[in-house]
């Protein structure tokens, strides 16, 4: 017996890569092809009927251009242009604006969006919208009205069904769902398809249509706005596109328009008031010259008239002009960041005032139109509310300036009135007294004369006003649907056919517990590896592969270890003790000891192997031996070794001594002297001595014979050897319980090593080359 040894270093037939070889990794899949085949199959099947259940969505589409008037290259024009200074994105705020809840909203109130109606069909309902025969209108909703489906059907011209309910149309009705009616369309009659209407709540429709809508400019610095949304019915799409622009050009000119309105309402007031004092002059004048007689007024008389009109229509004009400045300064007067109405500028023709009061108003609007896309405490709108109190204190002063300048002039026109009236005491008293009636018909006729004029300008101007925006594209839909995109679709169901395999696979070798690759057993173990053995195709686990003149993937293999057994020798002129074992059953000793003798045996060694498994011998059963007398027998002193030895048949000095007739006590006959004697004999006889024996992990036979060998191979199965016996036999190894202690890993099928079933299958198998060869394939 030698001393343990465990220093040594085996011949490696091949270099291993250190990471997991990638091609092997594919391959385990490759094998595995039909399952996925299946899977794409079903998941093409699955994304068939999906794509069933699915409505066309298209893309609805309307492009508007925003005009920027005060657009120039001015100071401010040019800083905005270079990003330096942008206290306001005239875009970005028509954008918010087109997204109001208050634009939508009454879109969805005038189209009647709040109501959808569907066709059923025997995959989804069929939205519909123009094609609907009726429109229904909920006047007092019930709670279970909204989310039910309302199931319509037709029976004649008056009168519907409304869930298997009939009601008239064109009449305010009472259902479970509250208090509804409905409008047809087109004549109605049975041979009208059934529908389906479903009610949403207003506040809900408006949200549900603001998702899908987006506003975006076409460019960075366009102010040409794209309105786009994804719609199932192509003309609710378009018509709410329309319907929207025409809501927001509405809005516009409503918002330039409040300047005209608020002074044709102060018109409309002063001409009530001047129509009633016309007439009571007018009749005054009447009256008067009827009871005194008086047909016409003296030439002096004449002449003083004319000069007080005209110093009263003056006097009036300027009082009007101070009626206007203190509605400015009420206007003035109100708090920064509440708009104000804006206030007529009549009679006051000061451009710098006109002007101040027009940025104002511009000023308003813009910090309006703000407001609703920012917070109170945006820095943007602190700063358009300190440019309004700017503004107004200028206001504020010009006005004080033309109010001393007014009441300069009245003062004056006052004293000219005064002396002219003391003139006109010089007239005959009847004269003077319808002097003084006339001058003021003279007076409320020219006034109500000149509010007249300015009541059509004013309208004139309120009917000019015209919207900053215009219609680039009216809205029209894609001619394909947008979603669901059928390549698309076909492809995310076949990814996922894929991964439900590929998932599959890997966490069956997540929770698999077995050895699956090289890599597992070098992480594992510092046991050196001598060989590898791959899975044979289509053979038993105890056949011979290795016979004369075969060439084949696991023949080379067998020769590659008979290979490395010289560096397990001590000494090349004696003969050699292989105990094979392994950590439990099944994982090929019989095998790989039974064709590696063959493989010694071809080359003139000297071969005998022991079937000393005397639980489970299998040995004899492969080569279809008879088991009358074995080891058992040569233990217990019953027979010699050459009563026992049988040779094996198409193999020259290929032995065999098997098991015998199964003991009760193997572990007591194994620890019997005849053991030592039993090896000495055949050493003597035979080169090698090979030893097939139960696994070590499950008896103690392995351990028994293990001080009488001079090399162990432990036999390592792929998918098979539980990782965790591994540890074990590292724990052999460190110990030294057996000499010269190797693995064989056994039927790898795939891993690091995998690619050579290829590789020589390639080699032997792909030609025709039939020249004689030499020898009997050793």
């Amino acid at each position: 017996m030698n001393n343990n040894n465990n220093t040594y270093t085996p011949y490696q037939a091949y270099e291993v890569e250190a990471q997991p070889n990638l091609r092997a990794m594919l391959m385990r899949y490759v094998r595995n092809w039909p399952w996925f085949l299946l899977s794409l199959i079903l998941a093409g099947a699955a994304g068939y009927v999906y794509l069933l259940y699915q409505p066309p969505v298209y893309s609805v589409k309307a492009s508007m251009l925003i005009k920027d008037e005060k657009k120039g290259i001015s100071g401010e024009s040019l800083m905005k242009e270079m990003d330096l200074f942008t206290p306001s994105k005239v875009v970005e705020n028509e954008q918010e604006i087109l997204k109001s809840y208050t634009l939508m909203d009454r879109v969805v109130d005038k189209l009647g969006l709040n109501v959808r109606y569907f066709y059923p069909t025997s995959t989804f309902d069929k939205e519909i919208y123009t094609e609907s025969p009726i429109r229904l209108l909920v006047e007092k909703p019930a709670p279970t009205l909204y989310g039910e489906k309302l199931e319509i059907a037709f029976r004649d011209d008056k009168t519907i069904q409304l869930n298997g309910k009939t009601y008239p149309v064109n009449q305010s009705i009472k259902t479970p769902y509250g208090q509804l009616r409905v409008f047809p369309r087109q004549p109605l009659s049975k041979n009208l398809e059934p529908m389906v209407a479903v009610v949403s709540a207003q506040a809900d429709a408006v949200e549900g249509y603001l998702t899908g809508l987006k506003v975006e400019p076409t460019a960075k610095q366009s102010t040409v706005l794209v309105l786009s949304m994804n719609e199932t019915v192509p003309d609710k799409g378009e018509a709410i596109l329309n319907q929207l622009i025409t809501e927001y050009n509405k809005e516009a000119i409503v918002d330039k328009n409040k300047e005209a309105s608020n002074t044709l309402t102060f018109i409309e007031n002063r001409l009530g008031l001047i129509s009633g004092e016309l007439s009571t002059v007018e009749k005054e004048v009447e009256l008067y010259k009827s009871t005194q007689g008086i047909t016409d007024l003296s030439v002096q008389a004449q002449t003083f008239l004319t000069s007080v009109k005209e110093n009263d229509t003056q006097l009036n004009e300027v009082d009007m002009r101070l009626g206007s400045l203190s509605d400015i300064e009420r206007y003035i007067k109100n708090q920064s960041g509440s708009q104000g109405i804006t206030p007529a500028t009549l009679g006051l023709s000061d451009p710098i005032l006109t002007g101040l009061l027009t940025k104002l108003a511009e000023l308003e609007l813009k910090r309006t139109e703000v407001s609703r896309t920012v917070s109170p405490n945006n820095p943007l709108l602190q700063s358009l509310d300190s440019q309004l109190n700017s503004m107004k204190a200028s206001v504020n002063e010009n006005v004080q300036t033309i109010r001393q300048q007014l009441t300069s002039n009245r003062a004056q026109l006052v004293t000219n009135n005064r002396r002219m009236e003391g003139m006109i005491r010089t007239v005959p008293g009847k004269e003077r007294a319808l002097l003084n009636i006339t001058r003021q018909q003279a007076i409320k006729n020219g006034l109500y004369t000149y509010l007249l004029q300015k009541r059509e300008e004013t309208a004139l101007s309120a009917a000019s006003t015209i919207s900053d925006s215009r219609t680039v594209d009216a809205a029209r839909t894609s001619s394909k649907p947008v979603k669901p995109v059928k390549m698309t679709i076909f492809a995310l169901f076949a990814a996922f056919g894929l991964l439900i395999p590929i998932g599959f696979i890997s966490a069956k070798d997540a929770l698999n517990n077995r050895v699956l690759r090289r890599s597992d057993v070098e992480d594992a173990t510092q046991v050196p590896i001598l060989g590898e053995i791959v899975k044979g195709r289509q053979l038993g686990t105890d056949d011979f592969v290795f016979k004369p003149r075969m060439q084949s993937v696991i023949g080379e293999q067998i020769r590659a270890l008979r290979t490395n057994l010289q560096f397990l020798r001590s000494d090349p002129h004696r003969s050699q003790v292989l105990l094979f074992t392994s950590s439990i059953s099944g994982e090929g000793k019989s095998f790989v000891s039974l064709n590696l003798g063959a493989s010694l045996a071809m080359v003139g060694r000297t071969t005998v192997i022991l079937e000393m498994d005397m639980r489970k011998p299998k040995l004899h059963k492969s080569l279809h031996m008879f088991n009358n007398a074995g080891l058992s027998n040569y233990l217990i002193g019953d027979a010699t070794i050459d009563e026992l030895l049988q040779p094996i048949m198409g193999y020259e000095n290929y032995f065999i001594i098997t098991s015998g007739p199964i003991p009760p006590n193997p572990a007591e006959l194994l620890s019997s002297p005849r053991l030592a004697q039993l090896f000495d004999e055949l050493k003597a006889r035979f080169d090698y001595v090979l030893v097939d024996s139960p696994p070590v992990g499950l008896v103690t036979d392995s351990q028994l014979i293990a001080p009488f060998a001079d090399a162990t191979l432990f036999m390592v199965r792929h998918d098979h050897t539980p990782k965790n016996y591994l540890k074990m036999v590292d724990t052999l190894y460190r110990e030294q319980r057996f000499q010269k202690l190797s693995i064989i890993l056994n039927g790898v099928g795939e891993g690091e090593s995998y690619y050579y079933n290829y590789s020589y299958g390639d080699y032997y198998g792909g030609g025709t080359d039939k020249k004689r060869r030499l020898g009997k394939g050793a």
